[in-house]
């Protein structure tokens, strides 16, 4: 095994996120011609652990709640449902115009229609995230973690939560935990803060274990060169993949495992679905192939969740790409925006392409 993972840990994945609810038209609809909503509890950086959790290693969430309100109370629930262990302090709301928690509206698309995400992140609880509320000492270092996940995400939604997963990285180090980074770039994030979110995502990549991004989050987070937009199909841009990623190993060395999807869009439902896993001088080229899609939303952070799955699992590094693809190939078939795979064998499964009955 190529991540030799520190041993006798509370919990083998922790994962520092902002929780919130997304509202998404039934039947495929466009959310401005709609009346039906499904509301479901939500982040990126849960959807990632829910792999793991639902297929039973110890997880952790660290965020913030508004303390007395329903959502909150709805996001506890959620978490306990799925087998997650949660940590974060209570922040009183303040009056009616104070602290909530993130709503995203998601029109999933249909066919021809593609989707549409609208972020509403008005005075969003998880960015005055701050590692004053944490015990990261009683964390890393008493209760113990295998791997901790951070997101670019979290890492650029106020300069509160750039120091919080600073910190994190930086205690995670100290004691030995697996660092995982998802670049996950937003440009509205970035927006007249290029310098110094620059200088946060290459000193947490500098220190990550496993770096994970498409071309564009490499080249806009990290400055590393990519392959040109446009003009090829995504099998011919393998070979550019590659180099991009070789660019990035040269650059952050200190990381063993470098990983991509590859999506092209056929239309709202119907993807080629493809993955680039680099580790230690190994490659893991997952061809793209056609999925069908109900909802596109969270199949990147189901690839996330898988692969890490298998490496928590201490699986051969061949099998942390494949489970990786088809645990974002599972999420694509679902309405919420989160894996919950019912065993290992369901994934492995779509996998193989056997998606006959099983009495």
């Amino acid at each position: 095994m190529s991540i030799e993972l520190k041993q006798d840990c509370q919990y083998s994945l922790l994962v520092p996120t902002s929780m919130g609810v997304r509202l998404t038209p039934a039947n495929g609809q466009p959310m401005h011609t709609n009346e039906m909503l499904r509301l479901q509890v939500t982040s990126a950086e849960s959807n990632v652990a829910s792999i793991s959790s639902y297929l039973g290693l110890p997880v952790k969430v660290l965020t913030n709640f508004v303390k007395g309100s329903p959502i909150s109370r709805l996001i506890k629930n959620n978490l306990k449902s799925r087998q997650m262990d949660f940590e974060g302090k209570d922040i009183d709301q303040g009056n009616p115009w104070g602290y909530r928690h993130q709503f995203n509206l998601a029109d999933s698309g249909y066919g021809s229609r593609g989707p549409r995400v609208h972020n509403d992140r008005a005075g969003e609880v998880g960015r005055i995230l701050n590692v004053k509320d944490f015990d990261l000492e009683r964390i890393f270092g008493e209760e113990g973690v295998q791997i901790v996940h951070l997101s670019g995400l979290i890492a650029a939604l106020s300069p509160d939560t750039g120091q919080f997963c600073l910190d994190i990285a930086r205690a995670a180090k100290k004691y030995g935990t697996k660092i995982s980074f998802d670049l996950n770039h937003r440009a509205s994030f970035w927006e007249g803060r290029q310098q110094e979110l620059s200088d946060i995502f290459k000193e947490i990549a500098s220190v990550s274990d496993i770096l994970i991004g498409n071309e564009e989050d490499f080249q806009l987070c990290l400055d590393i060169q990519g392959p040109e937009a446009g003009g090829q199909d995504i099998t011919a841009k393998i070979d550019s993949f590659k180099e991009m990623i070789e660019r990035v190993k040269a650059t952050f060395p200190n990381a063993s495992v470098f990983a991509t999807t590859l999506r092209e869009v056929v239309n709202a439902n119907c993807h080629q679905w493809g993955a680039i896993m680099h580790e230690n001088g190994n490659w893991h080229v997952v061809e793209p192939r056609e999925i069908v899609v109900l909802d596109r939303i969270g199949g990147g952070d189901g690839f996330v969740g898988g692969m890490l799955y298998a490496i928590l699992r201490g699986w051969e590094p061949e099998k942390w790409a494949q489970f990786g693809w088809a645990s974002g190939a599972l999420v694509t078939t679902l309405l919420t925006d989160y894996g919950q795979p019912a065993d290992e064998e369901q994934i492995w499964s779509i996998w193989s392409g056997n998606a006959r009955v099983r009495r």
